[in-house]
């Protein structure tokens, strides 16, 4: 399968066509604005430790991880990586069937 990346300029092309289809008319630039403010408010939620839930797409969950001991792969020693947040993305049960997974019985 070929490793394709989805752009921010390919969202909003995406967004235009999508608007230019219906009887709203927003111009390239009040896309890429819209854009890029939604994309500023799930980063801000997720900045605050809460959940961003996409209905029909999934949630992006902040996470803490506790300090740990790891290994350094090329030597084999012991480090210790430290105590920090990161964020996890749950697909909702239509995003996993539109993908091709499984349905959960």
């Amino acid at each position: 399968m070929a490793e394709t990346t989805i752009t921010r300029v390919e969202l909003v092309e995406a967004l235009l066509a999508g608007v230019e289809s219906g009887r709203n008319k927003m111009n390239r630039q009040e896309c890429a604005r819209f854009l890029e403010a939604a994309l500023e408010s799930i980063s801000q939620t997720l900045a605050r430790g809460e959940v961003v839930k996409l209905s029909r797409f999934g949630n992006f969950v902040v996470r803490a991880k506790r300090q740990r001991l790891g290994r350094n792969p090329k030597t084999g020693k012991a480090v210790a990586i430290t105590p920090r947040r990161v964020v996890t993305f749950r697909p909702s049960p239509m995003l996993r069937q539109q993908v091709g997974g499984a349905k959960r019985a």
